[in-house]
């Protein structure tokens, strides 16, 4: 199953809000947060189906400020090729 980094950002104000809210759909310690450094934003990694499956894992009054990107893991072999193609 594929992988995604889901970035959520809020403000000083959503911030506690958005905290109940991911620990009452249950992905709250999926998360690592900024906020203690004054940056109020969550990072995760997902498996999901596809990006739009991964984005419901943020809380909807912070959805459309969130980010989400698959991540793809190259392996030895597959960077040597590339190399070679240059």
């Amino acid at each position: 199953m594929p992988s995604f980094l889901v970035e959520s950002h809020h403000t000083l104000d959503e911030c506690v809000r958005v905290l109940q809210d991911l620990l009452a759909i249950g992905y709250l310690t999926h998360f690592d947060w900024g906020c203690k450094d004054g940056d109020h934003t969550g990072w995760a990694i997902i498996e999901a189906e596809n990006k739009a499956e991964a984005l419901m894992v943020v809380p909807s009054s912070v959805r459309a400020r969130a980010r989400v990107i698959q991540l793809t893991r190259f392996s030895p072999e597959e960077v040597k090729a590339m190399h070679t193609k240059e």
